[in-house]
């Protein structure tokens, strides 16, 4: 039985031959997010994202990670004007728009040898990090972090001490605690955020993802899995999602804020339906509820309104406006 890092594992589970990301069905055949799967959250996430275009005064979108091209293709919708690309392992999905560009990338933190450097852009990363592999760290009896490893099946053994480079991170980022705490070492998720950032000459890096910060860093971690809507033990065969939240204060950004905080700030999030349109036009008032209910469900606490945004800006500055989308 192959025993490996988690990184190792993690990284061949999801992105290698017969990955789980590979997959004909994709990650919506096994879970929501708010670019699919949730009535009317996509919708109001495109208007989000096409605010803040607007903010930076940019027109083009490149998403990396995008799935399907759920997004992108609400997107469209929201605004034709908008130049959109997408990134992702699989080969262009049928059905996507023909304003939709697509290439191929390798996967993780790898992004695809062609993409050269971007200029005017606003680059979306939503849940790509949390899917970025890192290493996985465990505090022995004898207060020493060791790397995790795992077997095909999920079974975790403690192999060698963290190397020192990994040891620097958690020590500035996410200090050991007691024997058989956890830690998430996000130095892998580090780089690649940094790699993405040095593709822009000019414009805005935007992720989008569950994260923690140092005062809530969880004891234990949050590795899980996720298959067909149900979470799971992370096993790193091909049949289920691996993911673990992002420590969103290590990665070098402008600024950063909950999901709720921003979709309230870009005016995205609808009022309350008029209840005498319920009388008068009974059609727009069960739309009019129906949009409400998603903007809930968007900025929900202990749900999606967790999310944290974070975001680089290259040669830009974001310009605050009363408009909404």
């Amino acid at each position: 039985m192959s025993e490996r890092s988690w990184d190792v594992a993690w990284q061949e589970a999801l992105y290698g031959p017969d990955g789980f990301y590979r997959q004909p069905a994709g990650p919506a055949a096994h879970f929501a997010t708010s670019a699919q799967g949730l009535p009317g959250v996509g919708r109001i996430l495109a208007r989000a994202v096409a605010t803040l275009c607007r903010h930076y005064a940019l027109s083009s979108i490149v998403e990396i990670g995008a799935g399907r091209g759920e997004l992108l293709a609400t997107l469209h919708e929201v605004d034709p004007a908008l130049s959109l690309h997408a990134i992702d392992v699989v080969r262009r999905p049928p059905g996507l728009p023909d304003a939709v560009a697509w290439s191929t990338s390798p996967g993780g933190a790898a992004l695809p040898d062609d993409l050269g450097a971007l200029d005017g852009v606003l680059v979306l990363a939503h849940e790509w990090l949390d899917v970025v592999p890192l290493t996985v760290g465990e505090v022995d009896e004898d207060g020493s972090l060791r790397v995790v490893h795992v077997t095909d099946t999920g079974q975790e053994h403690l192999g060698a001490p963290l190397g020192d480079a990994d040891l620097q991170w958690c020590q500035r980022f996410w200090p050991a605690g007691e024997p058989g705490d956890r830690v998430e070492v996000g130095a892998t998720r580090d780089r690649a955020w940094a790699d993405l950032c040095a593709r822009v000459r000019h414009g805005v890096v935007v992720g989008v993802d569950y994260g923690h910060e140092r005062t809530d860093r969880p004891a234990f971690g949050t590795l899980t899995g996720y298959r067909e809507g149900v979470q799971v033990q992370p096993v790193p065969d091909g049949s289920c999602d691996i993911t673990a939240h992002v420590a969103v204060d290590s990665l070098d950004t402008s600024w950063r804020t909950r999901q709720r905080a921003l979709l309230t700030e870009l005016g995205v999030v609808a009022p309350p339906a008029q209840h005498q349109l319920s009388r008068t036009d009974p059609g727009r008032y069960l739309a009019a509820l129906a949009e409400r209910s998603a903007g809930l469900s968007a900025t929900a606490a202990q749900g999606l309104g967790d999310f944290w945004w974070f975001v680089r800006e290259i040669g830009v500055r974001r310009q605050p406006s009363t408009s909404t989308s």
